[in-house]
This record gives structure tokens, sequence and C-alpha cells, in this order.
């Protein structure tokens, strides 16, 4: 505990001493003796008080609000890996999501898209699907088909006719009791309101399944799917959290037996075999 305190003083004082006054519109007052913002100048602007705020940066046993704590991210100008680690320090838990959508994927999780033996989609905390690879193409759906503002997964799924009604009953059921972790954890409330009465207008159940206590902080189940060609292939899917982008995350879908496997392996060679057409043609 007494190490966490002086992360805590340390980090904040740092963030502090790296700032311009003048970027902030304080104007020179005569000489400073150390760089960067005082503590005065940063309590004044995240609207707090001096003391509380020189208590926490002495790393005083200071128990900040959410809000404080977001106030001080935007003062110190925080990026999203600091505002992680200051709330992991202060409140010994994550950050709420972050108010920026992260619609952009990394090379290397590109890469990792592309080379990987099963399908795989990326989405961002909104349940957008930003990223998918070719096998995703061909044994579940097509997300290059569909205008990027309707590949929202969470209304392609409720909106899915290829489930019977028990696996459908079960499946708005898991989505509803995950989707109620994502909005417990939500900075844009907003989108997520939006969200649930679209839902109410696309499933007739979903606000059954919404009155549930169920929350579920994994994304993870197994499902069927008929492929053209290939007849049933059995899945398995599970979410990954990616990191530097801690609000995307990865969703894989793996074989369930021996059966699926070689179908999904029988796909991936043909698609690689496409590939080598090309680049020779």
């Amino acid at each position: 505990m007494e190490q966490n305190k002086k992360e805590i003083s340390r980090f904040l004082r740092n963030a502090r001493q790296r700032l311009n006054p003048e970027d902030y519109g304080i104007t020179a007052s005569g000489r400073r003796r150390t760089p960067g913002l005082r503590r005065e100048e940063v309590a004044s602007l995240a609207g707090i008080s001096l003391t509380w705020y020189t208590w926490f940066e002495q790393g005083r046993d200071i128990r900040p609000s959410t809000e404080v704590l977001e106030n001080l991210c935007v003062v110190l100008r925080l990026d999203e890996k600091e505002r992680e680690f200051l709330f992991q320090l202060a409140q010994g838990r994550p950050s709420p999501l972050s108010p920026n959508l992260h619609n952009e994927i990394t090379r290397g999780t590109r890469l990792l898209l592309d080379t990987m033996a099963v399908p795989a989609i990326v989405m961002n905390e909104h349940w957008s699907v930003i990223g998918w690879n070719r096998l995703v193409t061909k044994v579940l759906r097509d997300y290059g088909a569909i205008p990027p503002s309707e590949r929202n997964l969470f209304k392609i799924l409720l909106t899915s006719e290829t489930y019977s009604p028990d696996a459908y009953r079960d499946m708005v059921r898991r989505l509803t009791a995950r989707l109620r972790w994502d909005y417990s954890r939500a900075k844009d409330r907003a989108f997520f309101d939006q969200l649930i009465g679209e839902a109410r207008e696309l499933c007739p159940i979903f606000d059954e399944c919404w009155q549930s206590p169920d929350i579920m902080d994994r994304f993870e189940a197994s499902h069927s799917v008929e492929v053209k060609d290939m007849g049933r292939i059995d899945l398995r899917h599970t979410s990954y959290a990616i990191e530097g982008a801690l609000a995307q995350r990865m969703v894989c879908y793996a074989p369930e037996n021996e059966e699926s496997r070689e179908k999904i392996a029988a796909i991936k060679a043909e698609l690689d075999k496409e590939d080598e057409a090309r680049k020779s043609a």
C-alpha cells in the first residue's frame, strides 16, 4: 500500500511538471521554481480544492471519485494508458471505457487476424465490427458487404434468422447479460440508451431479457452455423481484450470438434489457394 501511494505521488508530480502553463492561458508571473503547472493551478482547473489535491499528490489516504479522476485526466492531458494507470493506482480497478471510440486497429492486430486459422473479428466498445478475416466472410457473414453504420454485432444478431426459437432465446439472453456489463462501464451512456431503445424495437424478447439480473463479463458460448457446400460447423467463440486498445476486443470462433476443424481447415486451404493464384496472376 505504501508503494502504491509513492507511485501515485510520483506519477501526478511528473504529469503536472511536463505541462506548459501557457497552453492553459496562464501567463508567467514572476520566476517559477519548478517546471509545469503548480498544484494550485491543477486544483483550480480540475475544480477541486488545493488542500485535497495536495494531499492526493502527497500520497495521503485519499479516495477520489471517478468524476474527480476523470477531471484530473483531462487537466493533466493523460493519454489512455496513463488514464488506465491512474485509475488502477487510485481505485484499484480498470477505468471506465474511454469516451473516444476505437475505430482503428493496429497493424499487429491486422496481421494476427489475417494469419489466424480460425474465423475472427475485432469489435469496439459500441459493438461495431471494425476488423475481420476472410474466414469470417466464408463461415459467418461478409462484413465488407454491410455498410459501416450497420455493422453493429448486437443488432445483427438480434435480427438474425439463422437460429431456432430456443437457440435464439438463449443467444439474446447471453447478449443482453453482456450488454448490461458493458453498459455499467460505458462512458458514452447516451449511445447505449439509444441501442437499448432500438433493441426493444428489433427483438420481441429483448425487454424481458433486459429485466433479468443476469450479468456476463465475458463473451463466450457455443453455436452452430450452416456453411454453403460444407454443411454444419460447430463453433466456440471467446473474446480477448487488445492491449493498447482495451475497449476493443477480438472474438475468435474455434471449431469444437474434429469434423468442424477439418471443414474450417478446408475453407482456409481454399482461401490460401485463391491468394496464391492472385499473386501469380
